[in-house]
């Protein structure tokens, strides 16, 4: 082995670590594009001809690959029939405290968990309107 044959094998070691470590898919192109250096390093002394094979297996796999990782990358929101209680008008059936994370409200016949969208204190019986849901709570502010 020939000091460049080590060089594009140190190389696809490193880009392959930092891809293992970050998990965003950043750098395992260049992880194919210096495997497939090193290969040719083994065939010609040609450091030209080696880094053109680098840049252009990089650029292929990145081609190839990148509208794919986009697709597995794109989150679809899941909409859930609870979007429906935004905009609602509830009534609070354990007093809302943000700070001590309690507070529980009423909306057509359904029990939720409930906070406070302003952080104040919302007392038991106080009539709320619903305007967002955050994980398992309904956020809500007092009626006007």
């Amino acid at each position: 082995m020939d000091g460049m044959t080590i060089f594009w094998l140190i190389l696809a070691v490193v880009t392959a670590i930092l891809e293992a470590c970050t998990v965003q898919l950043v750098s395992i192109w260049f992880t194919i594009g210096s495997l497939a250096a090193c290969i040719t390093s083994l065939f010609t002394d040609n450091i030209i001809i080696e880094g053109v094979v680098f840049v252009a297996v990089s650029a292929i796999a990145l081609a190839v690959t990148r509208p794919l990782v986009k697709k597995l990358r794109k989150k679809k929101a899941e909409p859930t029939n609870a979007d429906r209680y935004i905009g609602k008008t509830a009534v609070v059936i354990t007093e809302i405290d943000n700070e001590n994370a309690w507070g529980m409200v009423k909306v057509d016949n359904q029990k939720w968990t409930a906070r406070s969208e302003s952080g104040v204190v919302i007392p038991t019986g106080e009539t709320v309107t619903v305007t967002s849901i955050e994980g398992v709570k309904l956020m809500v502010s007092k009626k006007q």
